[in-house]
């Protein structure tokens, strides 16, 4: 039970600028810190009833093109009596000159310390951002764990992907929303409202009863957990009767209500994307066993062609941006993604616009799409990602595209002016041999080799790069062991050196890839329960910041810490992840829903070790994952059979939609 404070959250919150402004001289990037973005909203703080912090926890560069952060900020701040904020997490060096001169965590907007909001919420992409996490509660002065405070200060919610097992931060976050965020946060905004304007009955808890009774909103402290003598989990139970038994992730269905972000925020420093990025469908369907994103997004729901072409109207217009970016986590996979390039590629043809798909399958680039993307002669990286070198592994993580597909595609890109591709591909896959990756490195020469031939040069070049698997809740593969980082770090030697085997076609290939320490460590906070928040503090605590940056990561830190913290538990580091576990074993996430039946998700493993395929529920009838009853939910493909009309410019420089065009 939360104890009422006697220093309740300010009327006015104070900018903390005069003493954050000194400091910045002293520090790398100092811009990154100032705001003021175009895009950037700063409201009344006393003309607002409940107010905001987002954050994305890493750096500006990366944070600030973050599309779920950019959305809830956009959607809070069109409630008029409503504030959001933005706040990313500060590099060690200011971090150190904050704490030494008093700055709490800021915001970039207002430079409002993070304590004095009513809701700090925080979107997790990865895992490896839990320390950032840690870092920024410790330097708002919010106490680190949930069970420690009071009314004054703010409820923590955690969102994202990674939110889908929020069990290893569970000891530090007040709460935890799955699934889509739009329609999420507009509820958690009601009841605090609500909440507020009653005079805050029953304190915390209440505000915490009330968000957790939505059956949507998870809070962790009304659950337990018991375990069994050898550490397994026996059960996660409510320790009240009026909260659910299960959270149901949340599904925004008509993406052409939510046509987010309107006005998208232009960095004034240096980020990882500078475009306008336009989420074309969510969801998807082709069933990859180790894709959880693919997974936990479950059904398919498109935007129109028409949403789509007003959106990168108002985006360019507003922003200025020079690339549009159309995301999904397979953007050709769109029914009208022939219509929407050729008609967006025709509006801006002659301009300094270019159109670029993040995420392309194999098997869906053509010639017709290659030429609309480079019709403006810019042409943006292309990145294409078999995953595993043999058809034997493709089959086991359902990624089933053939090696003729593969130099078919990358030829296409060679002859319309492409002269680099990038392809990405796993190590440590289950089941996964020598041979299935030394293949990487044959694939890779029969791509340069199809490529000179069929431009007559030598000026190509392809990037392999390699990432670690992790298995990741709410996917067939969340019961696979990892792999040992030595073995993942083994093959990729010998991988090396197979493709420098052929010094001609070697020197034509470049090489990047992560070892596997990181992957390992990933993997013990993807399918950690609450004991290895434990494991977490004490290594933020040795200092552990930034940990999705090789330059900051330490594996020993973390083996140390596991080592410390975990034997008290009678499991360790292995335990959690180079462990098998088997059908019946209560995992960590069990009780928070994803619509995905467990049972299908262990037939599919069952089915990824006799390397069976699953087809794409899209186009075939359905094969009983669970999401569509579950969720009360339904694929929502097109076509709509509308065009994406030519929008007429206004005196060369705005640009609208001709009467008509919409219908």
């Amino acid at each position: 039970m939360s104890v009422p404070s006697t220093t309740p959250r300010p009327a006015a919150a104070n900018s903390v600028w005069p003493q954050l402004e000194p400091l910045l001289p002293q520090v790398t990037k100092p811009i990154q810190y100032v705001g003021g973005e175009l895009g950037a909203v700063v409201k009344d703080w006393d003309a607002a009833v409940v107010r905001w912090a987002l954050m994305y926890p890493d750096a500006y560069e990366v944070g600030l093109p973050n599309q779920g952060v950019q959305i809830l900020y956009e959607v809070l701040n069109e409630l008029p009596d409503v504030l959001a904020e933005r706040t990313y997490a500060v590099w060690p060096d200011l971090e150190k000159l904050m704490r030494a001169h008093g700055v709490p965590q800021f915001t970039v907007d207002a430079h409002r310390s993070v304590r004095d909001f009513d809701v700090f919420g925080i979107s997790f992409s990865t895992e490896l951002g839990y320390t950032n996490l840690l870092t920024a509660i410790d330097l708002a002065g919010i106490p680190m764990l949930a069970a420690d405070r009071t009314d004054a200060d703010p409820v923590i919610v955690a969102g994202g992907h990674a939110a889908f097992n929020p069990e290893p931060i569970a000891d530090f976050i007040d709460a935890a929303v799955l699934g889509d965020g739009e329609e999420a946060v507009l509820e958690i905004t009601t009841i605090v409202r609500e909440w507020k304007a009653e005079g805050s009955p029953g304190g915390r808890d209440e505000l915490l009863l009330r968000l957790a009774r939505t059956e949507s909103v998870y809070v962790p402290r009304f659950y337990d957990v018991d375990y069994l003598p050898d550490g397994r989990i026996q059960r996660v139970v409510p320790n009240r009767a009026d909260v659910p038994f299960r959270v149901h992730k949340r599904t925004t269905m008509d993406l052409d209500a939510w046509p987010y972000p309107k006005k998208p925020l232009v960095p004034l420093a240096e980020t990882v994307h500078e475009r306008y990025a336009v989420e074309i469908f969510r969801g998807c369907t082709r069933g990859c066993r180790f894709c959880q994103a693919g997974m936990i997004t479950r059904p398919v729901r498109e935007r129109s062609i028409t949403t789509v072409g007003q959106m990168v109207r108002d985006g360019l217009e507003f922003s200025g941006f020079h690339e549009v970016g159309l995301l999904s986590l397979s953007s050709a996979d769109h029914s009208e993604i022939g219509d929407m390039c050729s008609g967006l590629a025709q509006q801006y043809e002659g301009t300094n616009v270019s159109l670029s798909l993040p995420s392309t399958r194999v098997d869906a680039f053509n010639i017709d799409l290659a030429q609309e993307l480079s019709r403006n002669g810019r042409r943006t990286g292309l990145t294409f990602a078999p995953e595993g070198g043999s058809e034997r592994i493709r089959k086991v993580i359902n990624k089933m595209v053939s090696e003729e597909d593969l130099i078919r595609t990358v030829v296409t890109a060679y002859t319309n002016g492409w002269r680099q591709v990038k392809l990405y591909f796993m190590c440590g896959l289950p089941t996964e041999t020598d041979e299935d990756v030394l293949q990487i490195a044959r694939m890779a020469h029969e791509v340069i080799k199809a490529g000179r031939a069929a431009t007559g040069s030598k000026d190509i070049r392809c990037t392999v790069s390699i990432g670690g698997f992790v298995p990741k809740p709410h996917t067939p593969f969340q019961w696979a062991a990892m792999a040992r980082p030595e073995v993942i770090d083994r093959r990729l030697k010998m991988l090396k050196q197979e493709i420098n085997s052929d010094r001609s076609l070697g020197r034509a290939i470049g090489f990047r890839y992560h070892d596997g320490e990181p992957s390992l460590i990933e993997g013990l906070l993807s399918r950690g329960d609450r004991r290895v928040g434990a494991v977490i503090r004490r290594v933020w605590e040795n200092g552990g910041r930034f940990d999705g940056w090789s330059e900051h990561f330490s594996y020993q830190r973390w083996v140390d810490a596991a080592a410390e913290v975990l034997p008290t538990f009678g499991v360790d580091l292995d335990w959690y992840t180079t462990r098998e576990r088997d059908e019946l074993e209560v995992l960590p996430w069990d009780h928070l829903d994803s619509g995905l039946d467990k049972d299908w998700l262990w037939q599919d493993w069952q089915d990824s070790l006799s390397e069976y395929e699953q087809d794409d529920c899209r186009w075939t009838p359905c094969f009983d994952c669970g999401v569509c009853p579950s969720m009360d939910t339904e694929i929502q493909i097109g076509p709509t059979g509308k065009k994406l009309l030519p929008l007429t410019p206004i005196g060369g420089s705005g640009l609208r939609v001709p009467s008509g065009a919409q219908q």
